[in-house]
């Protein structure tokens, strides 16, 4: 039987579970990797279970996010992140290295091989043939000491590209397309498998950006095959002999999708149409009586030559609008950069049509190259020169704007970026608006001083831009990638633990009964950017007391108490604080703490319409009780605002229930004692996730059981 590229790599990787629809599989980690802003509480996590060193192929530690260092913070967790490192066998990427994405599909990366990070945008990696995934910093731990990671089985969503790019329409556009389809909620245990003659005119760079951006979908990952392009690359990284060919078999299968629209809705009758445009064998079903009509389609198939440029305005990536449709929008700022376009192929080309050019005298240009590598090719070969000489600003080489850490835009002023998320006050400006974009519309904005169609960009400066010519073999320098000590070297390594180095929280069984109050109720789409933002927040995520301070601050009303006061007192008059949320909750990051300080705060419980992957797996890896509304309506009828408690809420016998949901359809029954009702929510979880919850949480179980079922081979 033909099989696509994702069961091929599944099946190698399988140690736990059948690859059968509706069940849960375990697969075994080849790589993982982690970044400041999660690795300190991963590393702490991994060190707590006991286990003296990681049993993957490798484990890479990588300093990119938490850069600037106003106190001593972020040192402290950059010395400990490095001894720690030395101690348990891991590489350790030094700060200026580069964003771990970007170096690790150029040092580490393979094809065929299993990555899990504790960034959600580890899917970068499926741009070179990795099943890579985006995960919280205790399931990379678990990984770390040679346990299992588990997935529900996936759906596959083939999406087929014909065609090619015609320049200066970009990679970018391909998933801002993908986007305007699919949209970022109800794509939850699916992966995207990319095919078709459209493929072999992107290069790794163009593909790891279409990956990268699929944890926008809310797809556990995307995969390109690895093919003569992909070999191409890592001889260029003097990594040729880690290449393998990977393709899915001629004539596999893909998954038949089915997405649920509300067809009243303007934005949602436009994701209608654009599934009925570039989907197969779309088929429309009958409004329900909340006017909610299933979709279910095949293949979807993009020609690449009808491609154009595109954006995605504020404040969500699937909010897509064509860049002429936007023409004559005064722009203010203009950042290239992040781990979705920050490679040479972006910043070459952004360098050539900057060529002998200023940027206009209203815009600030923000550059950012990805890694150490990048930087040191674009400074030999001239190109750092015509950033320099245009009036751009060269940033480091980090995160840094992309997570709110700098180059925030003044009041209500419009940003056009080549990042991957948008939502509000993530720049670190509240009232922002920031537009997404590809390197060749975000020169052409920074040009013009407007928004302007890269085509049209041309005619409007006399200049075309030069093609861009990838070196046969980049200059290689891992100086700054220190590899693991040998374990007899590594026994007398000390840890370097500062003071503001603190230790996990510690995770309870549940009570008898929840008691709860909710003490937060929110709409749709609400981020883990809303929950535990960035920004100058992210310094104290060692220091959890502290940082809980910044949950849901966005919320927050001058004059009024804020969220954690008003939880912690829940919690201290012996009750369990409740969050409430929409559709889609818990969008974004895979930063663990927006379920850790929660968590610390004494919410026990958040009942949602929707979740998104990652955190719902964080909630029950850290024994909070994750259910769904079994009637959407419901939502409604329960009292609660940003600001202020709302209604309580009972679950009675609540382990009892919580056993009992294995075989009642997954209903768990809550009461409202303010209003003297009562309803039903569903805990759709496998029983292994139902063991980690009425254990309190993946690390007390771990720790109670020894690490993993799967033991990694010998590297």
């Amino acid at each position: 039987m033909a099989k696509n590229l994702v069961t091929k790599i599944l099946e190698a990787h399988l140690v736990d579970g059948k690859l059968e629809p509706g069940g849960e599989i375990g697969i075994r980690i080849d790589q993982t990797l982690t970044q400041d802003a999660t690795g300190t509480m991963a590393f702490l996590q991994f060190e707590a279970m006991g286990i003296p060193r990681v049993k993957t192929e490798l484990s890479v530690s990588y300093v990119d996010h938490n850069m600037a260092m106003n106190g001593p913070e972020n040192h402290n967790d950059h010395l400990y992140l490095q001894s720690v490192a030395t101690k348990v066998g891991a590489f350790h990427s030094r700060p200026g290295n580069g964003i771990c994405h970007q170096v690790h599909l150029e040092r580490f990366g393979a094809p065929g091989k299993t990555l899990i990070g504790s960034d959600s945008h580890t899917p970068t990696g499926g741009g070179i043939g990795m099943i890579a995934i985006g995960a919280g910093g205790l399931d990379v731990a678990v990984a770390m000491g040679g346990g299992a990671f588990y997935i529900p089985v996936p759906k596959v969503i083939g999406i087929k590209l014909t065609g090619s790019l015609r320049h200066p329409v970009a990679a970018k556009d391909v998933i801002f397309r993908v986007l305007s389809i699919l949209t970022t909620k109800g794509n939850v245990g699916c992966i995207i498998e990319y095919h078709g003659e459209g493929v072999k005119s992107l290069g790794v760079p163009e593909r790891s950006t279409i990956t990268n951006m699929g944890a926008e979908v809310g797809v556990t990952c995307s995969v390109f095959p690895a093919d003569d392009v992909t070999l191409a690359y890592m001889k260029a990284q003097s990594r040729g002999r880690k290449w393998k060919a990977l393709a899915a078999d001629e004539g596999a299968g893909y998954d038949r999708i089915t997405k649920k629209l509300k067809v009243a809705d303007a934005a949602d009758a436009q994701v209608l149409e654009n599934i009925k445009k570039y989907a197969k064998n779309v088929e429309v079903g009958t409004p329900d009586a909340a006017g909610v009509t299933a979709v279910s389609f095949d293949l979807i198939e993009i020609n690449l030559d009808e491609l154009e440029p595109l954006a995605a305005c504020p404040s969500s990536p699937d909010n897509i609008k064509s860049v002429r449709e936007l023409a004559g929008t005064k722009v203010d700022q203009v950042l290239v950069g992040s781990c979705t376009n920050s490679s040479y192929h972006d910043l070459m080309t952004v360098a050539s049509m900057l060529k002998d050019r200023y940027v206009h005298p209203q815009v600030e240009l923000g550059v950012a190259p990805g890694s150490r590598q990048v930087f040191n090719t674009i400074a030999r070969n001239g190109a750092l020169a015509d950033f320099i000489n245009s009036g751009a600003r060269v940033l480091e080489s980090a995160c840094g704007a992309c997570i709110g850490q700098g180059q925030s835009p003044g009041d209500k002023r419009v940003s056009a970026r080549t990042f991957n998320r948008n939502f509000k006050g993530r720049s670190g400006t509240k009232d922002d608006f920031v537009y997404l974009v590809s390197p060749e519309t975000a020169v052409a904005c920074a040009l013009t001083g407007e928004f302007t169609d890269p085509r049209d960009l041309p005619a409007r400066i006399g200049k075309a831009w030069d093609t861009i010519v990838y070196p046969k073999k980049f200059a290689v320098d891992d100086g700054m990638v220190l590899p693991p000590v040998p374990a007899a070297d590594a026994a007398s390594a000390p840890i370097i633990r500062g003071s503001t180095i603190g230790a996990p929280p510690p995770c309870e069984t549940f009570p008898t009964n929840i008691d709860g109050i909710v003490t937060i109720k929110v709409g749709d789409k609400i981020t883990t950017d809303h929950i535990s933002p960035a920004g100058t927040w992210l310094k104290y995520r060692s220091n959890i007391p502290k940082y809980a301070e910044a949950v849901f601050d966005i919320f927050s009303e001058a004059g009024k108490a804020k969220f954690w006061e008003r939880t912690l007192a829940v919690k201290e008059s012996g009750k369990q604080a409740i969050i409430v949320g929409g559709d889609s909750y818990g969008q974004g990051s895979s930063r663990e703490h927006a379920a850790i300080c929660p968590l610390y705060l004494g919410v026990r419980v958040v009942i949602a319409k929707a979740f998104e992957r990652i955190h719902f797996a964080n909630l029950i890896n850290f024994g909070i009780l994750p259910l769904v509304f079994a009637n959407a309506a419901d939502y409604d009828a329960i009292g609660g605002q940003l600001s202020g408690n709302g209604d309580a809420l009972v679950i009675e016998d609540v382990n009892g229930q919580i056993r009992a949901a294995k075989d009642n359809g997954g209903i768990i029954t809550v009461k409202n004692t303010t209003r003297g009702t009562s309803f039903q929510t569903k805990l759709n979880i496998s029983e292994r996730q139902r063991t980690l919850l009425l254990a309190g949480g993946l690390l007390t179980y771990t720790k109670s059981c020894g690490a993993a079922k799967a033991e990694a081979p010998a590297a």
